[in-house]
C-alpha cells in the first residue's frame, strides 16, 4: 500500500489530526535579527527578521523541535515550515534564488521527523505547503487601471512549479495548497501541481483548505463556501477544507457547509479564536476542544487541526475530543 492508499484507508477509519501553528510557536523563542540569519546569511544585505522559512536553512534545529512537539501532541500530519518560499514571495527579503533549497529543506525536516515518530500502528505524514503567496492574481494593485496585477497567472505556475518539486524532492507525501484569499491563485497552484506530477510522472494527494476573511462568509476576491468548492473541485483533492482568519465558533457554519457539499474529505484548522488588541490569541486548549468535538460529532470532519494561535496543547486536546469520533461519510 502506497503512502496515498494509506492516507486514505486512515480517514475512513478515523478522524486524522494536524499539526497547528508554526508561528506562534517561532515566536516562542523570541529570535532576533542574527538569529534568523545565522552564520549563512549573517551579511546578507536585507533585514532577515521574520522570515521564518529561512529558519529552515539558520536554525534547523527549532523548527525540528516544533515539529517533534506536535508529532508528540497526536499529530498525523505536519505541514513543512515554508509558507513564503516561493520566488516572487521571497523577493521582500531578496532571497529569491533560494526559493528551491528552501522547499527542500522544509520538507526534509518534517520527513525526518515524521519517521522518527513514524510506527506501523500510527503512521505520519509530510504535507508540504504551498501558501497563497501575497500577491493576488485577481485584483487590481491600481485603482486607475482594473487590470493592473502584482503577478500574472503564468509567473505564479513557474513559482509553484519550482516549489512543488522542491517538496517532492524532500520527501513530502501530500500536497497542500492552503490559506487560499484568491481563488486564481490556487488554481495557477493546482495547474502547477498536475503539472509536475504528469511532467515527472509522480503523483501524491492534494489537500486544499481556503480562508474566509471575515463575518460576510466570503473570501478576500468574494467568493462563498460553496462557490469556492466549486471552482476547485476539478483538482480532485484528497480533501477540501478551511484555515486561518476565523475561530471555531465562527468557522463552524462555514465547516458544516463544506461538509454538506464536498464530494472528498473535509478538512479544517482554525485558527484559537481572534486576536486581542496584543495580537495575542485567547482561546485555550480545553475551549478548542470543545467546539472541535462538537464539529466531530456532528459529523463535519476528516481532518482537523489549528491555525494562528494554537500551540502543541491545543493539538493535544483536539486529538483526545476526536478520538472516539467516526470521520464524516464522504459521498459514494
Amino acid at each position: 500500500m502506497n503512502k496515498s492508499e494509506q492516507i486514505r484507508a486512515l480517514m475512513a477509519e478515523r478522524i486524522l489530526i494536524l499539526d497547528g501553528a508554526m508561528g506562534t510557536m517561532i515566536q516562542r523563542h523570541k529570535l532576533e535579527e542574527e538569529d534568523y540569519r545565522g552564520e549563512r546569511f549573517a551579511d546578507w544585505q536585507s533585514p532577515l527578521k521574520g522570515m521564518n522559512d529561512l529558519l529552515v536553512l539558520t536554525q534547523p534545529e527549532i523548527i525540528t523541535g516544533i515539529h517533534k512537539q506536535y508529532l508528540e501532541a497526536g499529530a498525523d500530519i505536519i505541514e513543512t515550515n515554508n509558507f513564503n518560499a516561493t520566488t516572487s514571495d521571497l523577493m521582500r527579503y531578496n532571497l529569491q534564488d533560494y526559493a528551491y533549497e528552501l522547499n527542500v529543506e522544509a520538507a526534509k525536516l518534517a520527513r525526518k521527523s515524521a519517521d522518527a515518530y513514524s510506527t506501523p500502528d500510527k503512521p505520519r505524514f509530510v504535507a508540504g505547503v504551498l501558501g497563497p503567496n501575497q500577491k493576488t492574481t485577481s485584483v487590481s494593485v491600481d485603482v486607475n487601471d482594473p487590470g493592473a496585477r502584482a503577478i500574472s497567472f503564468d509567473e505564479l505556475v513557474e513559482d509553484y512549479s519550482l516549489a512543488t518539486r522542491g517538496l517532492i524532492e524532500g520527501g513530502a507525501d501530500i500536497i497542500l495548497i492552503e490559506t487560499i484569499f484568491d481563488t486564481l491563485n490556487a488554481k495557477a497552484a493546482v495547474f502547477a501541481v498536475k503539472t509536475v506530477f504528469d511532467e515527472d510522472g509522480v503523483e501524491l494527494p492534494i489537500m486544499i483548505s481556503d480562508t474566509i476573511t471575515d463575518a460576510s462568509g466570503r473570501t478576500l476576491t468574494g467568493q462563498v463556501t460553496e462557490a469556492f468548492y466549486n471552482s476547485l473541485r476539478h483538482a480532485r483533492p484528497i480533501s477540501v477544507g478551511l484555515n486561518c482568519a476565523l475561530g471555531p465558533d465562527d468557522l463552524r457554519q462555514y465547516v458544516q457547509e463544506l461538509s454538506r457539499i464536498a464530494d472528498c474529505c473535509v478538512s479544517a484548522h482554525p485558527n484559537a479564536g481572534l486576536p486581542n488588541e496584543l495580537g495575542e490569541y485567547d482561546l485555550t486548549a480545553e475551549e478548542m476542544a470543545d467546539h472541535i468535538r462538537e464539529w466531530a460529532d456532528s459529523g463535519f470532519l476528516n481532518i482537523v487541526g489549528g491555525c494562528c494561535g494554537s500551540s502543541p496543547e491545543h493539538i493535544r486536546a483536539i486529538a483526545d475530543a476526536v478520538a472516539k469520533s467516526e470521520p464524516r461519510a464522504t459521498p459514494e
